[in-house]
């Protein structure tokens, strides 16, 4: 296959404004999928520290999933890129490993130009203001913890098992690691940059609901990715909440299980329907004419409510097979008509009303029968 003319480029050793520019706008692009959407909304001061974050977020999590390479092998790569991005030294060359090790293994060019362009992700981490560049390395190291903790938690993707998470505490602490930090550190970049858009008053609530925010998001992804991560090993639903439903991890894996586990799915979705509801709170706190920070945020809400009307109207939802995901037209419709509502919060407020009441009594007619 042909690939696309920028990831047959080398990328250069010096890091000119032309190579900055190409790693946070071709490449990050490449690699970001519908958050390059949200990057691409975002006022002008936010997008370098914040897509700067993604870049190397992105690369951590390919160095973490890369099953080809043994489990032990990505946590020694992953620790020794972590400590790269905080500015220490190892011995050996971590970008050089990285780039032989894990690169090659790549099936997507785009996730492998960047693991050998990593380098130049780091230069421009140097080159960012002080402040952001503590920012950047803060995210960046929680959000490897929790790769970390992925890879310490769960089998070998290649061994057939399955292991589970102990208990709601531990889902919780994990739903923060990987997505809850990232509504943190959101809220410092706009307090950072944007500081007439906040009030100051509202510093800790606007921080508690922005760790919210990031905690809904993965509870969506937890839900309607159980099925293909249980095949893989992993099961985010936490045993203790399993015992409950009379199930275990390996129960998950047989045929017509999704009907017998949908009471636990439906007690999970709740809590993110609460969670969502402090994102809500986090949007309406914007004025009402920073039209480009309440786009980043009405997207993944929307977007999220509407996986979860999907999920729980799928009769099969631990079948990989039977994905609840939106098509493409639906994103589509969800971006058009945000746009044309993002200033109106009487628009806004109706339409989060109509999803949250259609979800909760989907589940309530479920539970009827």
């Amino acid at each position: 296959m042909r690939l696309p003319l920028y990831s047959q480029l080398q990328f250069p050793t010096d890091m000119s404004n032309s190579n900055r520019a190409f790693l946070l706008g071709p490449l990050l692009k490449g690699v970001s999928r519908s958050f390059y959407l949200t990057m691409r909304v975002l006022p002008a001061g936010m997008r370098d520290p914040v897509g700067e974050a993604y870049l190397l977020a992105r690369a951590a999590d390919t160095i973490a999933d890369t099953s080809l390479i043994p489990p032990a092998q990505r946590l020694a790569l992953l620790l020794a890129f972590r400590e790269r991005v905080n500015g220490i030294e190892t011995r050996d060359d971590a970008l050089a490993r990285i780039a032989s090790e894990v690169a090659g293994q790549q099936t997507q060019s785009d996730e492998k130009l960047l693991l050998e362009s990593l380098g130049g992700a780091l230069d421009v981490l140097s080159q960012l203001d002080e402040a952001d560049r503590v920012a950047v390395r803060e995210i960046v190291t929680t959000l490897t913890e929790g790769m970390e903790f992925d890879l310490h938690t769960f089998p070998d993707e290649h061994s057939g098992q399955v292991a589970a998470l102990g208990t709601w505490d531990a889902l919780d602490r994990y739903t923060y690691l990987v997505a809850g930090c990232v509504g943190e550190f959101w809220t410092k970049m706009t307090y950072m940059h944007l500081p007439d858009t906040l009030a100051p008053a509202l510093r800790d609530t606007m921080y508690q609901r922005g760790v919210r925010f990031g905690k809904a998001l993965q509870l969506v992804n937890v839900l309607r990715d159980c099925g293909k991560d249980l095949r893989i090993g992993r099961c985010y639903l936490p045993a203790t909440m399993l015992a409950q439903a009379a199930l275990t991890p390996e129960d998950l894996l047989q045929p017509g299980t999704s009907a017998r586990a949908r009471p636990l799915m439906f007690g999970l979705v709740r809590i993110a329907l609460d969670h969502f509801r402090a994102a809500i709170d986090y949007t309406f706190a914007l004025p009402r004419l920073s039209v480009r920070l309440r786009l980043a945020c009405l997207w993944p809400i929307l977007i999220g409510l509407e996986t979860l009307e999907l999920l729980v109207a799928n009769e099969d939802w631990l079948d990989p097979a039977r994905p609840s995901k939106l098509t493409r037209n639906d994103v589509y419709r969800i971006l058009a008509c945000s746009t044309l509502a993002a200033t109106s919060n009487t628009l806004l407020n109706a339409w989060f009303k109509r999803l949250l009441k259609r979800i909760e009594s989907r589940m309530a007619a479920i539970e009827r029968i």
